[in-house]
């Protein structure tokens, strides 16, 4: 039996990885992956099962917990967004050596036009470089089925499978035929093989081979995969690969632009599981001109179809016909396909216009934040040439007007490191500002680093009990923020909690100053609650006090 339910991409996702037989789900919480672990932590079936769904300290974490969950037999799910598999490489890498005795899914959300993020990376380049299959879904019902075909495939040549989404299809919604039942969750064995995940290099060696070995295995496999098709008609002009998302841009467009009787005689592959299924390509590419290459993201494909099969009729990214950033669309798709199209050049062709004006984001009006930039922006005043190293999170904000308070922000726990070392070069001041989850996310090595020289730096960890930037999860630190300094080497006389409100403004500022002249490392915690989780908070205390 089956129903119709109304899913964002990521629900879909969760909905799908759950009537798979998930046991556990491991996460760090960002855009546009949030969701899946959010759904899985709200589902019903998830609490009947005890699904384990708590939020990881960072993606590494989070890989390493599901290659456990994997050793014991059961079935795991990773999810994070593109910059996060950056962190968990290292294990996400060598998973593709120890292989898996349960099956796992990476699930990657890539952010094209960079919404909320630093780089448009896309993941399809990792499970390449590390040998895993990967799996893209064109659309939510795809994302949904192919949540089961990734888990018996990852068990069936146990390996890990990356399934990679992108924004617009983590974020937005369509009708999805659903199981009723899911399937039961895997019983825990003993099956794993200690060479395999023992990797000493005669034990890696040989699972290098086996890996690399399958690598055709693979590609056959994902030539007869029913989510990859190829649709031929003879001899034409132009034939198009499509692959994820960017498949639907391409159906939208053929079924607007006088192409070949509205479209049905263009040839189409549409590839949504990889390794690049190489045959498939050929076979296109023998039957057609041209062939533009369709993909939201880098020029995955592109790149190695130009490589493989060194063609001048190929189209796509690199030459020009699809911007080489950004997220696709289907006006930008609708635009590259015209020039093939039976539209006179005399046909008009207008894009849809921005319907309303971009506005720059902005700290939350009672926002912590706020105070402690204020406090810092006028002590700071004091001295010549400081320099503020800033880190992810809402607090990033404090770059804009009206603060323009931070020199710098490269990735997760970077501004503390940054700090240490502009300091070695003879900077000062020095300040890093990081917050609660950023901090223990990857923050405390490099404070580590800092103490063990005794670094001339000052460290703000601005703390609002929450991670807040992706909707107010838990963090992971909280209420255990002095203790960690302390346990890293941090002076007691040098670690001062203040709350960040415009009364206190005098004594932090006292503080903050005393700690910039003082030559070594300190801390100042500035603690005081998110003020959108403070409302969720007191909202749900009325509620519970009303229901009484």
């Amino acid at each position: 039996m089956t129903e119709k339910r109304l899913l964002l991409g990521d629900e879909a996702i969760a909905l799908g990885a759950l009537h798979a037989g998930l046991s556990g789900v491991y996460a760090y919480p960002g855009t546009p992956s949030t969701e899946i672990t959010e759904f899985i932590q709200g589902s019903p079936l998830a609490k009947e099962r005890n699904v384990h769904s708590r939020w990881c300290t960072n993606e590494k974490t989070a890989m390493e917990a599901a290659l456990g969950m994997s050793f014991m037999g059961k079935r795991a799910l990773v999810c994070m967004k593109h910059v996060g598999l950056n962190v968990c490489a290292d294990p996400f890498v060598n998973s593709g050596m120890t292989g898996v005795n349960g099956g796992v899914v990476v699930l990657v959300a890539d952010d094209p036009s960079m919404h909320s993020s630093q780089d448009e990376q896309d993941s399809r380049f990792y499970g390449k470089f590390a040998l895993i299959p990967t799996f893209e879904p064109s659309n939510q019902q795809e994302a949904y089925d192919m949540m089961e075909a990734a888990f018996d495939y990852s068990e069936q040549q146990c390996l890990p499978v990356l399934m990679r989404v992108t924004t617009r299809m983590a974020h937005s919604r369509a009708v999805v035929q659903v199981k009723e039942e899911a399937r039961p969750e895997n019983e825990m064995n003993y099956n794993a093989v200690a060479a395999n995940w023992v990797l000493l290099p005669a034990n890696a060696r040989k699972r290098n081979d086996k890996v690399t070995a399958q690598q055709a295995q693979l590609e056959e496999d994902a030539a007869k995969s029913k989510f990859n098709s190829l649709t031929l008609n003879g001899k034409a002009p132009l034939g198009i690969i499509a692959s994820g998302i960017a498949y639907n841009y391409v159906q939208e467009t053929l079924n607007t632009l006088p192409l070949g009787e509205a479209g049905k005689g263009v040839p189409v592959l549409k590839i949504s599981q990889y390794p690049l299924p190489k045959r498939l390509v050929r076979q296109l590419l023998d039957s057609c001109e041209k062939v533009m290459i369709v993909e939201e993201g880098q020029p995955f494909i592109e790149e190695q179809v130009r490589g493989v099969f060194e063609s001048q009729n190929i189209l796509g990214r690199l030459t020009g016909e699809l911007p080489r950033t950004g997220e696709l669309t289907p006006d930008c798709v609708k635009k590259a396909l015209s020039e093939y199209s039976n539209y006179s050049e005399n046909s008009e062709y207008s894009e849809i216009p921005a319907l309303v004006a971009a506005r720059p984001p902005q700290l939350c009006q009672g926002c912590g934040h706020r105070d402690v930039y204020t406090a810092l922006n006028e002590v700071l005043k004091e001295y010549e040439n400081p320099r503020v190293f800033g880190d992810i999170g809402c607090y990033t904000l404090g770059f804009l007007p009206p603060y323009r308070a931070i020199h710098s922000c490269v990735d997760m726990g970077a501004s503390i490191t940054m700090a240490k070392g502009a300091s070695d070069a003879g900077q000062w001041p020095a300040v890093a500002i990081i917050g609660d989850s950023t901090f223990t996310h990857s923050g405390m090595t490099g404070l580590l680093d800092a103490v063990n020289e005794k670094a001339n730096i000052t460290v703000i960890i601005s703390d609002n009990l929450t991670t807040a930037m992706t909707g107010g999860q838990d963090s992971a630190g909280t209420n255990k923020f002095e203790a960690i300094c302390l346990g890293l080497g941090v002076e007691p006389e040098h670690l001062h909690v203040v709350v960040p409100l415009p009364k206190n403004m005098p004594e932090i500022t006292r503080i903050i100053r005393e700690e910039i002249n003082y030559k070594g490392v300190s801390v100042i915690i500035p603690q005081r609650e998110c003020i959108q989780t403070f409302k969720r908070h007191a909202k749900e205390k009325k509620a519970a006090a009303n229901s009484k």
